[in-house]
């Protein structure tokens, strides 16, 4: 995979989002944006920060998965590129402690949402 050639295509891309929006073409960003959500190198893009950029990368969700391997990822991109479905799955509620003792609810996605919502991102 070339991960800076697909990373070129998306800075591209978002630069002519950039300047439509400068220039108060709308209709154009619109178009623009629908494109920069079916792009496939913004996909892998998303899968690539979501999987071995971030920080919760080995975090599963509620399903119990991480795309961790290459072959994963690759599935996880290309269900990702042909999902419709834009619907959320459950998240797995985490309980973590506040500094006065008491505790908060914290979320996790699973990795499907977290690459989608870094694609729209």
């Amino acid at each position: 995979m070339q991960w800076a050639k697909e990373e070129e295509n998306v800075r591209r891309l978002r630069r002519r989002i950039f300047k439509a929006t400068r220039e108060g073409d709308m209709k154009k960003v619109r178009n623009l944006q629908k494109l920069m959500l079916r792009s496939r190198s913004n996909t892998l893009t998303s899968v690539k920060r979501v999987t071995q950029q971030s920080g919760g990368r080995k975090t599963a969700g509620i399903d119990g998965e991480t795309a961790l391997t290459p072959a994963k990822r690759w599935g996880l991109a290309n269900q990702i590129q042909e999902d419709k479905t834009w619907g959320a799955k459950p998240v797995k509620r985490v309980y973590i402690p506040k500094a006065n003792g008491k505790q908060r609810p914290l979320g996790i996605p699973v990795i499907r949402d977290r690459a989608n919502q870094a694609r729209v991102k």
